[in-house]
């Protein structure tokens, strides 16, 4: 059995990367079935507990308030409405909780508290809860923590050299900082990032790396293909072909033997045939439901007729890493500290982002 490295040279993974493909999915099948049961899938709903309206001008984000998209945003949901999406989706064979709110960083206040209150009843579900909520401390994780929660997804996005080209309103460091102020509690991490966004082929090793090189490795990796919405700078791009994503999936399988590989965005756009090459080549998690966050996704029941059709099965909850226990809100010993963070705002200028931002402004004044 392989064993997690974590000292991998972009050098290294590009020859992974452009392996025959044959080659390249046997080796990454191999060692998927060394660390993993290939017949198991672990399947998680993403719900978008605050959308739009996000300061941030990430290149391939509806979601960004400086963009015109067709987004309707609405104000955080309450907890029953999160308790009952949740319910929703356990029914259909979700075992994990995915929240995500449009907000550049966590900040202590009565809608974080909210959150945590999410957290806590999600967890009594006997369901693994995931949050992605943005830059947060450490002390807010270990709040979030607290509270019971599995799992803080904070995707890296591609590699640090092409950050810069994506993003001008936080640095690459922001991401490393948020995921190990995450590791100093006892949550676990979600990281990943996004191909199709016009970057080369030594920029997905990049990625790669900077994934592989931390201590312990992310337990899990989501591997996006970039959905171009109409409105974002990233709206022209030409959508990746399935090779490119199954070569993705078998790389970052090799790289990280013991990392939950997860099927993200894109899946829309990709055959069944394409899919079952991809959980061949060592993917073992997706997301389900009609929608990611605010992009199209297949149906939940397509997704349980699929695993019919290829004989999966979804995996069960803390079946990786025990339940955490939830300390109630009156039990807490861990009160908001009103923290103000300097995370960093680089405002370099990305011409296309600019571009996109100008075309809003043309569209209003209409």
């Amino acid at each position: 059995m392989i064993a997690a490295r974590h000292n991998w040279t972009k050098e290294e993974i590009l020859e992974i990367y452009n392996k025959p493909l044959m080659e390249l999915l046997y080796e990454a099948a191999t060692i998927h079935r060394q660390h993993h049961d290939p017949n198991t899938v672990q399947v998680s709903t993403l719900l978008s507990i605050k959308t739009g309206g996000c300061p941030e001008d990430c290149g391939y984000c509806p979601q960004a308030a400086r963009y015109h998209t067709e987004i309707e945003g609405n104000d955080l949901m309450s907890v029953q409405q999160v308790k009952a999406q949740a319910l929703r989706a356990k029914t259909s064979g979700s075992s994990r909780v995915c929240m995500g709110a449009a907000w550049r960083n966590v900040k202590d206040g009565p809608e974080f508290d909210q959150v945590l209150e999410m957290v806590r009843t999600i967890n009594k579900l006997d369901m693994e809860v995931c949050c992605t909520l943005g830059m947060l401390t450490e002390h807010q994780a270990k709040r979030l923590a607290e509270a019971g929660l599995y799992a803080y997804n904070h995707n890296l996005d591609t590699s640090e050299d092409y950050y810069k080209d994506v993003i001008s309103t936080r640095a690459f460091e922001d991401r490393l900082e948020t995921i190990d102020n995450v590791r100093k509690s006892n949550v676990t991490v979600c990281s990943g990032g996004i191909i199709g966004m016009g970057e080369a082929l030594e920029d997905r090793a990049g990625m790669l790396v900077a994934l592989s090189s931390l201590n312990p490795q992310p337990e899990s990796v989501p591997i996006n293909a970039l959905v171009a919405v109409e409105g974002t700078p990233m709206e022209e791009m030409e959508p990746i072909s399935i090779w490119e994503m199954i070569r993705m999936v078998a790389t970052t399988r090799i790289v990280m033997p013991e990392t939950q590989v997860r099927l993200s965005a894109g899946r829309t756009d990709m055959s069944r045939e394409g899919q079952a090459m991809c959980f061949f080549a060592g993917a073992n998690s997706i997301f389900a439901g009609d929608k990611l966050l605010t992009t199209p996704n297949p149906d939940v029941n397509e997704d349980m007729e699929m695993f019919k059709l290829l004989g999966l099965n979804p995996q069960k909850p803390f079946t990786k890493i025990s339940q955490p226990k939830t300390v109630e809100a009156e039990d807490s010993k861990l009160q908001p500290l009103g923290e103000k963070p300097k995370w960093s705002r680089p405002e370099h200028t990305i011409e296309r982002n600019e571009a996109a931002k100008q075309k809003k402004k043309l569209v209003s004044k209409e």
